[in-house]
């Protein structure tokens, strides 16, 4: 079964949104584990408009699945990663001022960079991921990196599915998957995946491990129930 992790960025958006602590994050993030959901992912960012660097400490004490700490791997975030010793830390090429992420890594032109950072994190026994496009060239250089896992960057096959273009939407993510598969890297995947795109995807992506799901899954919450949505992934997660 390919395991779920729950992006809380939007609940921490909504909390900011009047100040205050509503909705409480640390409760949001043990119900959704009480739930079912596998993981808890969070990605901050620089000017901390949604999670704070504060509620990544604190989740620390609380998450006891799987933590994902998602980010571009500026100085304050590695050591933030460092301090907190995440199970999986996913390096995202963000630019400061990006709404959500946007494009995966260059692993070839980043190479040098890529493997300085992820060296220090596994010599701290974090798992790394690197955040990248469905291209077979940039698989082959995350492995080069040595990188543990990819994750797909998903929002194009999204887009493309909900335009009826299904075969199209996944084939060059079947090609990714195949090369990440070959070179034994783990693969995970998100970005736009939703209720309606989630078991497509994962019957077509070989050894699919992770998805991370946020802004939709929560969406979809707003209609459907929080615990009902986490089950209705789970569902087609199998």
């Amino acid at each position: 079964m390919t395991k779920l992790s729950v992006n809380i960025n939007k609940l921490a958006t909504l909390r900011n949104s009047r100040g205050g602590n509503m909705p409480n994050l640390i409760k949001s993030a043990t119900d959704i584990e009480s739930f079912g959901a596998q993981g808890i992912t969070i990605h901050p960012r620089p000017d901390e408009r949604h999670i704070h660097y504060q509620d990544a400490h604190d989740l620390k004490n609380v998450v006891t699945t799987e933590f994902n700490i998602e980010g571009n791997p500026i100085p304050k975030f590695i050591d933030m990663v460092l301090a907190i010793k995440p199970t999986q830390v996913t390096l995202v090429p963000d630019a400061e001022d990006a709404i959500t992420s946007n494009a995966g890594w260059d692993t070839i032109k980043h190479k040098d960079f890529l493997i300085e950072v992820i060296k220090t994190f596994k010599e701290n026994g974090i798992r790394t991921s690197i955040f990248v496009d469905p291209d077979a060239d940039m698989v082959e250089g995350a492995f080069k990196v040595g990188t543990d896992r990819i994750e797909l960057y998903t929002e194009s096959f999204a887009k493309e599915f909900s335009e009826g273009k299904k075969t199209e939407s996944i084939q060059s993510f079947i090609a990714a998957a195949e090369k990440a598969n070959k070179l034994g890297l783990g693969i995970n995947a998100g970005h736009d995946l939703n209720l309606d795109n989630i078991k497509f995807f994962k019957e077509h992506i070989p050894n699919l491990l992770e998805v991370s799901i946020g802004h939709a899954l929560i969406c979809e919450s707003i209609y459907l129930g929080l615990e009902n949505v986490i089950n209705m992934y789970l569902h087609r997660l199998k």
